[in-house]
C-alpha cells in the first residue's frame, strides 16, 4: 500500500478579497469568476478527501492500539494470576515434603521398643563376653 503523505496548503483567508480592476483589454470578471471557481472547489474536495482517508487511518491506529493494550492487559492478569498461585503451589510443595518428613521419623513406642532391645541385646552380650572372653585378648572371667 503506498503511503499518502498530505500537502501543504495555506489557510485560505478569512476576509474578503480584494478586487482588482481588470484591463481594459482582458477578459470581464464575469469570465474569470467560473473558471475560479471550480478550481477551487475540486482542490477542497481533494483536500477533505485527503481529510477522511487520514482520519479512517488515525481510526485503525485506535482501533489497534486498543486491541493491543487490551490484550496486554489480559496478559498482566494472567501473568498476575499465574505468579499467584506459583506461590502457593510452592508452599504447598514444601508443605508437604515437610509432612513426609515428619511421618518417616520414628515415634515414641518405636523408640521405646528399640531402647529395650537395645539394653537386652547389650547385657546378653556383656554376660557372654564375661562367661567366655575375646578370643586373643582374655579369657572368660566369670566360671563356667
Amino acid at each position: 500500500m503506498a503511503k499518502i503523505e498530505p500537502t501543504v496548503v495555506t489557510p485560505a483567508s478569512t476576509e474578503p478579497p480584494v478586487s482588482t480592476p481588470p484591463p481594459a483589454s482582458g477578459p470581464a470578471p464575469e469570465a474569470m469568476a467560473p473558471a475560479a471557481e471550480p478550481r477551487k472547489l475540486d482542490q477542497l474536495s481533494r483536500i477533505e478527501e485527503k481529510a477522511a482517508r487520514i482520519e479512517e487511518k488515525f481510526a485503525r491506529y485506535e482501533a489497534v492500539l486498543t486491541r493491543a493494550e487490551a490484550s496486554l492487559e489480559r496478559s498482566a492478569q494472567k501473568v498476575d494470576a499465574a505468579a499467584g498461585t506459583m506461590d502457593f503451589a510452592a508452599i504447598r510443595g514444601e508443605i508437604a515434603a515437610l509432612r513426609s518428613r515428619i511421618d518417616a521419623t520414628p515415634r515414641a513406642g518405636t523408640l521405646f521398643v528399640t531402647a529395650l532391645v537395645t539394653a537386652v541385646l547389650t547385657v546378653i552380650l556383656t554376660i557372654l563376653v564375661l562367661k567366655f572372653g575375646v578370643p586373643g585378648l582374655f579369657g572368660g572371667l566369670l566360671p563356667r
